[in-house]
């Protein structure tokens, strides 16, 4: 082991200079540098850069609520410690890196159990990878080690036994055995990188963040995480799942839902606290190979699996070998089947002395000469589980899939809505079950939260909310509208603002249903809501012969039927019925081939269960389509909305869509919602973009063409549109509503996205200065919310604005909706700027009242209307790309994507039919 200085002689002493540079001639004039000498670097700096406001008060309107949360109170008494930050190396005897997943932590328990004395009997907590913290230093600031690893098995195993075997291992086993579990030496390097005084916990509470203080609480969660790791939990960031079947829920197709639970520290406005919630993760199904691949396939037996597929979903996957109980990871198969797939076998010869080597099939080694049973994998390709160059074949039918594997591709449609649908707990069920994991997980056994003076309640936090009375709305021919719990209905009452439905057609895709019975109910309920819909000029089915094509290809030939229906003009709007409940593939081309090149309204149907509600329904996002609006605020109507009905104001909602985890080609949309006919807020339009993968931060909000000349970019399309439909008003005010991202993006949105919203005021007019409000709305958070004493979920408007809020920034929790089923998720919004000056009761009356301008629903939904229009329009563009090659267009949204290979494909352009309508309602 070596040794280095104490950490205090890491810095050089304040005082010492550079060495003194050669002798300077008497002539040289030095250079007096200005702004002008690096006139972009100037720019940048002189450029003010904004920081998210501090809370400015609370509110006190509405009626006061007692809420316990799923936060526990943690105190903390050696305040005045510090954690010791080292960077971890691990390195193979020779001298290469360590490549191997998940094997750092067994190498530093090694350390701490052999060289305990050496360390000054310090417990450590480790990240894994590459961080080590200690309480108090380590006797030197760099330390290595030498430790033995006996074997790699892992301590989760399979849930569902091995496969067939014959038991014990034969002499040839035992000496393989001892191959494979022959000591392998490994080095240990620790260097010193920093000192976190705990005292930085303290100030976070106080309101003052520093770098400090958040590694402080990423030291506590990481306590946490190895804390469930020495539990053979599986870790996937702040969550932990452990090894029980109980967890697990069948979602088809191999693959499992696994519950578990979410922890984290957080400084809040009552202290420290342990926030502590349900997880959901997929894993692979852990048990025979075979089966995983059957079920993966949607096959009826091994003979039918495509092998080429199941070399891609296998590849990495750990397996356990019968009947050594041997673990190893997959690299591949084998070219032949078992019975045909040949390799050189060394053996003894009868003298002892000679190796002899000579050629075998794999079936025949494990038949004949290790009297293993096979059944069925003659014919079936090998697992690989060597290298390339030297492989090691085993039959399929002797591996077994270890358990807590992640399945990381993306889930089907049917697959994700029953991991939804599974994962769903009620507020009562959710506490009984946090409770338990709270008694059950045993911190204070915990010694490095015990060195830390650390101590967790067990009882969730007391909280005061308060619930905001609903906002009135209005119908047609001026009728108030009551919203109750939530929700309201159209019973014998007309939309505000019906539209006109004439010039229309209904299309079917070969959906089986009663079309005329489906007309005539539209008609008459259309009418009973004040929507005038004339007969349809035809009714248009599929021909057969198309049934099986491809759905472009489908859409195509439809077209052609519309335009020998409609040969003067397209019709100018369509009901499309899709034979497939979920997620049709006829859906995306027929909405690029309506919205971009024909400029068609259109609604997609998939009528099953077609009764007065679901008619109903499809009206309200009819006549949003069209133009109408189906009701709105009352304070709307009077123009009594403070700040907003007075001074004109436009409200942008964005949002970013990305492909799911396992599609990481796929390029993100970003939409940018914008409310227009100022002063009203019920009606928007939106503007769509492609960039590139992953991004979240949009790009095309300020955008200059090439010659420098024009702005093609969103804002520009939006405000134009704002001016037109506003009786020529130009916006005095910017509220602007951010969704998807994190905390430690707010300076992003500030000083990236909302400097370009300035550049394109002032592009559009230099002495143009609106006023900004931002705020971001996070639904993908763990704080949760249940009444005192009550089996109910919260009451909709419920506000909380203390005790789980952040000591110093301005936030607040609301639950806008009734929560139907399982537990309420509140939107957390984050005020980052505010030039209007709102009170916090006025913020928060408005905020709940957009939740209440949704025209698809008649229930107030659970964030701001203009963010989930911003989803719904970035969602349905991004269908538009299904099945583009990716490759034909590039973008000039875009750019390279983060692999830096081909360009972002551009999204086809709205047609100016369509382009200013809620097309996404």
């Amino acid at each position: 082991m070596e040794s280095n200085e104490e950490p205090e002689a890491l810095a050089p002493p304040p005082d010492a200079l550079p060495p003194p540079p050669p002798e300077i001639p008497p002539n040289l004039v030095p250079v007096q540098l200005t702004t002008d000498t690096f006139p972009e670097e100037t720019k940048k700096l002189s450029k003010l850069k904004r920081s998210p406001i501090t809370r400015r008060g609370v509110g006190s309107r509405g009626q006061k609520i007692q809420l316990v949360t799923n936060h526990f109170k943690v105190s903390i008494s050696n305040t005045g410690g510090h954690f010791f930050h080292y960077s971890v190396a691990l390195y193979y005897e020779d001298g290469r890196p360590v490549d191997a997943k998940g094997i750092g932590r067994r190498l530093i328990d090694k350390v701490h159990e052999t060289y305990g004395s050496d360390l000054a009997g310090k417990d450590f907590a480790y990240d894994g990878e590459k961080s080590l913290f200690t309480i108090g230093a380590l006797p030197r600031n760099k330390m290595e080690f030498t430790v033995l690893l006996d074997s790699f098995s892992s301590n989760r195993n399979s849930g569902n036994g091995s496969p067939v075997g014959n038991g014990s291992p034969n002499e040839t086993d035992k000496k393989r055995m001892r191959r494979a579990f022959q000591s392998k030496t490994f080095k240990v390097e620790m260097s010193f990188a920093a000192k976190i005084p705990m005292q930085a916990i303290a100030a976070a509470l106080r309101g003052q963040e520093s770098e400090n203080s958040q590694e402080a609480l990423r030291v506590l969660d990481i306590i946490l995480r190895q804390h469930a790791a020495k539990q053979g939990c599986l870790l996937v960031r702040q969550s932990f799942f452990h090894n029980n079947p109980k967890n697990y829920v069948d979602l088809g197709g191999g693959v499992l839902g696994c519950r578990g639970f979410h922890s984290s520290f957080r400084a809040l406005q009552g202290g420290l606290s342990l926030n502590m919630d349900g997880s959901t993760t997929t894993i692979i199904q852990p048990g025979p190979l075979i089966d995983f691949l059957i079920a993966n396939q949607n096959v009826s037996n091994p003979f039918q699996i495509d092998w080429a597929k199941a070399k891609r979903t296998m590849k990495n996957l750990r397996i356990k070998v019968s009947p050594t109980n041997q673990e190893y990871r997959i690299t591949g198969l084998s070219e032949n089947s078992c019975k045909e797939q040949m390799f050189s076998l060394k053996s003894r010869a009868a003298d002892g002395n000679d190796v002899e080597s000579f050629d075998i099939t794999v079936y025949d080694y494990f038949v004949n000469h290790r009297s293993i049973d096979l059944r069925y994998s003659g014919d079936l390709p090998c697992i690989n589980v060597g290298k390339p160059k030297r492989p090691t074949y085993i039959p399929v039918e002797l591996c077994s899939l270890l358990s807590l594997q992640r399945y990381t591709k993306a889930l089907t449609v049917h697959q994700r809505s029953q991991l939804v649908e599974k994962s769903r707990q009620k507020p009562q069920e959710k506490i009984r079950i946090l409770a338990d994991v709270m008694k059950s997980n045993n911190y204070a056994a915990e010694p490095m939260l015990r060195s830390c003076g650390i101590t967790i309640s067990s009882q969730f936090t007391k909280v005061q909310g308060r619930v905001l009375p609903a906002p009135k709305l209005k119908a047609g021919n001026g009728e108030d509208v009551i919203p109750r719990n939530g929700r309201w209905n159209f019973n014998n009452k007309r939309f505000f603002e019906p539209s006109k439905i004439e010039n229309w057609a209904v299309v079917n895709f070969s959906a089986r249903c009663d079309v005329r019975g489906l007309v005539r109910d539209l008609i008459k309920f259309g009418e009973m809501k004040g929507i005038l819909i004339s007969d349809p000029m035809d009714v248009l089915e599929e021909n057969a012969q198309f049934r099986r094509a491809p759905p472009p290809v489908r859409v195509d030939k439809m077209f052609e039927q519309i335009q020998t229906a409609f040969p003067d003009a397209p019709p100018r709007f369509l009901v499309c019925l899709l034979p497939d409940r979920k997620n049709s593939d006829i859906y995306g081309p027929w909405k690029r081939k309506n919205l971009a090149e024909y400029g068609i309204f259109n609604q997609c149907l998939a009528p099953t269960r077609v009764n007065d509600q679901y008619i109903l329904n499809v009206l309200l996002k009819i006549n949003a389509k069209l133009g109408g609006l189906n009701s709105l605020l009352a304070m709307e109507q009077s123009r009594n909305i403070p700040f907003v009905s007075k001074v004109p104001t436009i409200i942008f909602g964005m949002d970013v869509s990305h492909g799911s985890p396992g599609q990481s080609d796929i390029p993100s949309i970003a939409a940018v919602v914008s409310s227009r006919n100022w002063p009203l807020l019920s009606r928007y339009r939106a503007s769509v973009r492609s960039q590139s993968p992953k991004v979240e931060m949009v790009d095309s909000l300020f955008k200059l063409t090439a010659d420098k000349k024009d702005d093609c970019g969103i804002v520009r399309e939006l405000l134009l549109d704002y001016y037109k439909s506003s009786g020529q008003t130009k916006p005095a005010q910017i509220i602007i509503f951010r969704d998807g991202v994190s905390e430690s993006q707010f300076n992003q949105v500030l000083n990236i996205e909302l400097d370009q919203i300035i550049e394109a005021c002032k592009f559009l007019d230099e002495s143009w200065s609106p006023k900004f409000t931002v705020i971001v709305a996070q639904k993908n958070h763990h704080t949760k919310f249940f009444q005192d004493g009550s089996p109910d979920n919260v009451p909709p408007g419920t506000v909380i604005d203390n005790a789980v809020c952040h000591p110093q920034s301005y936030d607040f929790y609301m639950c806008a909706h009734a929560g139907m089923i399982g537990t309420t998720r509140p939107t957390h919004y984050h005020v980052l700027l505010d030039e209007i000056g709102f009170s916090a009761d006025d913020l928060q009356e408005l905020i709940h009242s957009l939740s209440y301008v949704y025209q698809r629903s008649t229930t107030a939904i659970s964030l701001v209307a203009p963010v989930r229009y911003a989803h719904l329009a970035a969602t349905q563009i991004s269908q538009f790309l299904k099945f583009d090659d990716m490759s034909e267009t590039s973008s000039s949204h875009g750019g390279l994507t983060s692999a830096g290979q081909a360009p972002v494909p551009e999204l086809p352009e709205l047609h100016h039919n369509v382009r200013s309508s809620m097309f996404f309602c």
